[in-house]
C-alpha cells in the first residue's frame, strides 16, 4: 500500500515558535525529547521537514531523530484528519471482530494505521481498550462512538462525515 501524505503547510508562525523552542534547550543534555514534544504540539505531528529543522538547528544527525520519533508512540508522522478514526482493538473487540473493521477501513480509506487521507478528511488508528467491551466491537470517530459493528457497518459511518 503507498503512503499517503498530506502536503506540508507549516506557516512562518509555527516556526518562529519552534525556532524559539530549540534556542530554549538547544545547550542542554537531553534536549531532543521535549523538543520533539513541543514541536508535535505546534504542528500537530512531525513530519520530514519540521524533523530537518530540529536536526539543523540542533546539529543532531536525521537518523537519530527519525529513530526517536519512530521509537516513541507519542509522536506522529502524519497529520490527524479532520475526522480521527480510532478502532480499538483490545481483546473484548478483536475477538468480536474490530480487526476485520480496521481491515476493512484501511481499504475504504485507502490509508494505513497511522496515517491520513490525502484530502486531509480522514486518519486511522488503532487503540487498545477503550472501556466500552460491552459494546464490542467499537470505533471512535473523533468524539462519536459507534458500538456492536460489523464490516458493513462501515461505509454508513463514513458517509455520516462527508
Amino acid at each position: 500500500m503507498a503512503i499517503k501524505t498530506v502536503p506540508f503547510n507549516g506557516t512562518a508562525e509555527q516556526q518562529e515558535k519552534l525556532m524559539a523552542v530549540i534556542a530554549e534547550h538547544k545547550d542542554q543534555q537531553g534536549a531532543l525529547m521535549p523538543v520533539l514534544q513541543q514541536a508535535q504540539e505546534i504542528y500537530g505531528y512531525l513530519p520530514i521537514e519540521v524533523q530537518k529543522m530540529i536536526s539543523d538547528e540542533m546539529g543532531i544527525p536525521m537518523e537519530k531523530i527519525y529513530g526517536v520519533v519512530t521509537f516513541y508512540a507519542q509522536f506522529s508522522l502524519y497529520p490527524k484528519g479532520k475526522y480521527n478514526i480510532s478502532v480499538c482493538l483490545g481483546t473484548a473487540c478483536y475477538v468480536k471482530g474490530s480487526g476485520d473493521i480496521y481491515d476493512k477501513l484501511q481499504e475504504v480509506l485507502q490509508i494505513g494505521g497511522g496515517e491520513c487521507t490525502a484530502d486531509g478528511k480522514f486518519s486511522l488508528e488503532a487503540c487498545r481498550c477503550i472501556g466500552a467491551c460491552g459494546l464490542a466491537p467499537v470505533l471512535t470517530v473523533n468524539e462519536d462512538v459507534y458500538g456492536r459493528l460489523t464490516v458493513d457497518d462501515v461505509k454508513d459511518i463514513l458517509a455520516k462525515y462527508e
